[in-house]
């Protein structure tokens, strides 16, 4: 072998993916099923979440694909009722200027149907908050590829994971959100790239009566 040739990565077998096409088909549909029920909540209770629930959806969003499989990722999980408190009251004062300067009118308009505004409560009142970090290049963690295509894809996994448990979620994208660095004490080579609460919605919860553009108009067949 010359010099500075790289031998062959080692290589393992292909997980099975042999299903009939039945059950190709039920799987699909079932996943889909449960999935289009998904919505964004903003009002949280106080119901625990069972135990090792949290793990379990971390360990599907740690299994996605990233560039070079750097797996540029940091989940940061906050259950402190204290720390909570405290990322609401940062987190508002973002808000806050971001609803009375940073957003333009149009952008405005557009909130205005799902009835947002700077107050955050669920970031104090769902029992968890994950915030997910991307990993950039540092000290002691090699430069990553594909960042924020890879970590989004992690972020959908982690998504899908907590519905799938009957888990209600919400992404939450203050900005900016260097605040968290020091919130959570993460290094500068650690850039938040949201927020999600997690737990069960509270009774008597409502959803804004939104509807979702139907396949014919996002996909496109060749």
């Amino acid at each position: 072998m010359p010099p500075n040739t790289p031998a062959d990565p080692p290589t393992r077998p292909v997980p099975d993916y042999g299903v009939s096409p039945t059950e190709a088909l039920a799987r699909s549909r079932a996943f889909a099923d449960a999935m289009v029920r998904r919505r964004t909540i903003r009002d949280f209770g106080d119901r625990p979440i069972p135990a090792g629930v949290l793990d379990q959806a971390l360990r599907a969003a740690a299994s996605a694909p990233s560039g070079a499989n750097r797996q540029p990722w940091r989940f940061v999980v906050v259950t402190d009722p204290e720390l909570k408190r405290r990322l609401r009251v940062a987190a508002e004062a973002e808000e806050r200027i971001f609803y009375e300067q940073r957003a333009p009118e149009e952008w405005l308009a557009a909130l205005a149907p799902l009835g947002t505004d700077a107050s955050k409560p669920f970031l104090e009142t769902a029992p968890a908050v994950i915030v997910v970090f991307e990993v950039h290049r540092g000290p002691d963690t090699p430069r990553p590829y594909y960042v924020k295509e890879s970590v989004g894809i992690a972020v959908g996994l982690l998504l899908a994971a907590l519905h799938q448990a009957g888990l209600a979620t919400l992404t939450h994208t203050p900005s900016p959100m260097r605040f968290l660095n020091e919130l959570l004490d993460r290094p500068t080579e650690e850039r938040a790239n949201v927020v999600i609460p997690v737990g069960y919605p509270a009774d008597g919860a409502t959803v804004p009566a939104i509807t979702r553009k139907p396949l014919s108009e996002v996909v496109v067949w060749r």
